[in-house]
């Protein structure tokens, strides 16, 4: 049994996308010869060469507003952005042009483009190389965003998203990257098929089933929860966890589905607390009118700017032990 870190099956997707189709390229800060920076385009300039793997300037503002004019003149660009805290130079570009494009032509201009980006936190990075920010792309129409969990919904997402003709942003945890100078959660790590094959954008899992509570979220947060459940079964509780693998669209009837069978929800967030994706999934619920048998209630990344120093960045990052201990307080 085959079994991929999440940079080789961001690789492999990519670069089976640029055998099919000629169309596809890639542009980026260090993904030609490195190989990117966590892994993900690792051999496609030996296989594809310095045309349609593109290394650039440090300058996201140009290579990221070029992306988006070559995904209105027919081509399908995947695009860099190293770290997400890095949005704010080209934002103009991603939120004015590229998930726009659609909408001011009528239809008539598509904008089939996939900005891969890392998010999270746990190094030591500091406020500007640690943020999550999915909240920031989840609430902009027009944009598709995804994260995932394991490498075989990794390769299944890139494959969704390349061949998807809005843009889609790919959203992938530092931690769970498979670079050893990083560090790796280990269930990511997973089965990957060689063959081609789509994972749906917009069609959350359930990776664990359970009856008296409902613990959601996605990337890093997925183990977290599903840490906490395994703690919860000895306890004779029977916890579901959901990893959403999509935040916009965001999959609410499995979610909802999910809550009013267990009765209970915790969410779990490495985003910032207010605002986030972790209100938008109780709001659903809720508005909903689904039973409920106690508060639902978020565990997030609270407000404030990510710590540099390693003691007081994981005293506040969400992790299996809170969650254990926020779920128990909800069946208490």
């Amino acid at each position: 049994m085959r079994k991929l870190t999440i940079a080789k099956a961001m690789a492999e997707a990519i670069g089976q996308e640029m055998a099919r189709d000629p169309d596809v390229l890639v542009m980026g800060e260090d993904i030609g010869r490195l190989g990117g920076v966590f892994g993900n385009t690792a051999g496609l300039l030996d296989r594809f060469g310095a045309e349609r793997v593109r290394d650039t300037p440090i300058s996201e503002t140009g290579f990221i507003g070029a992306a988006v004019g070559m995904a209105a003149a027919g081509l399908k660009p995947v695009v860099e952005l190293m770290f997400v805290d890095f949005f704010g130079v080209c934002m103009d570009a991603i939120y004015n042009l590229a998930a726009k494009q659609s909408y001011f032509s009528g239809g008539r201009v598509s904008c089939p483009m996939v900005l891969m980006t890392s998010v999270g936190g746990g190094y030591g990075d500091a406020g500007q190389h640690s943020q999550c920010l999915y909240a920031t792309f989840g609430h902009l129409p027009g944009l598709k965003v995804v994260i995932p969990s394991n490498a075989y919904d990794a390769k299944g997402l890139m494959l969704a998203a390349i061949r998807d003709p809005n843009p889609v942003i790919f959203m992938y945890h530092k931690a769970l990257q498979g670079m050893g100078w990083l560090g790796t959660v280990p269930g990511s790590i997973t089965r990957v098929p060689e063959e081609e094959y789509e994972i749906p954008i917009g069609k959350a899992a359930i990776v664990r089933e359970g009856t008296d509570i409902t613990l959601v979220w996605l990337g890093v947060t997925v183990h977290h929860a599903l840490d906490a459940a395994k703690a919860l079964a000895t306890d004779g509780i029977s916890a579901e966890v959901i990893d959403l693998r999509t935040i916009a669209p965001l999959d609410r009837d499995t979610i909802r589905r999910s809550v009013a069978k267990t009765g209970r929800l915790l969410v779990i967030d490495d985003d910032y607390r207010s605002c986030g994706v972790a209100a938008e999934v109780i709001a659903s619920t809720v508005e909903a009118g689904v039973p409920l048998k106690a508060p639902p209630r978020r565990l997030a990344y609270p407000d404030i700017p990510v710590p540099f120093s390693p003691s007081l960045e994981h005293h506040v990052l969400p992790n299996a032990e809170m969650a254990l201990a926020a779920a128990r307080e909800i069946l208490s």
